[in-house]
């Protein structure tokens, strides 16, 4: 579905949130959009790995890593495994590595930057909670709505 987040803004000033700039694109596709699902987690993508290896049906996983930049908490790997649980994007307050392979992937990918260590498996974190970064709240079951101008999150489906 096309849509430019500028516009989106123009036509629902008062039921969007606009996060604020910070986070890069990493993925091969810039423009994505789905219902949120989230996971907050500190170093350890165990949670985030258990999200993607379920049924994604559109959804945009938003994983927030509490802004560490030490380690990477999604790789090629598993964003490979996004894509076959038709999952449209993933959002994270946090790293990604294998930054190569993640531009050739047809997957909506933001973090705030890229590290090449790997994250802990000690199964830390939980799921479906309200999470916030980038100035901005992403709750479970909102929308959610990413391209090259920015993020935009809105309780009602605006498309």
């Amino acid at each position: 579905m096309k849509f430019a987040t500028a516009e989106l803004c123009d036509a629902y000033p008062d039921k969007i949130e606009v996060a604020t700039p910070g986070l890069r694109h990493y993925g091969g596709c810039n423009h994505f959009l789905g219902t949120i699902a989230t996971v907050r987690c500190h170093e350890d993508n165990t949670r985030v790995r258990e999200l993607l290896a379920g049924a994604g049906a559109g959804q945009v996983l938003v994983v927030d890593g509490g802004g560490s930049t030490r380690c990477a908490l999604l790789g090629d790997r598993m964003a490979a495994m996004a894509i076959d649980n038709e999952w449209h994007g993933v959002i994270i307050h946090g790293c990604v590595r294998d930054t190569a392979a993640l531009s050739q992937l047809p997957l909506g990918i933001c973090a705030l930057g890229s590290n090449p260590h790997r994250s802990a498996k000690k199964g830390a974190g939980e799921t479906a909670v309200p999470v916030r970064f980038a100035g901005i709240n992403f709750t479970p079951g909102a929308f959610v709505y990413a391209d090259s101008d920015g993020i935009l999150v809105s309780t009602e489906r605006l498309l």
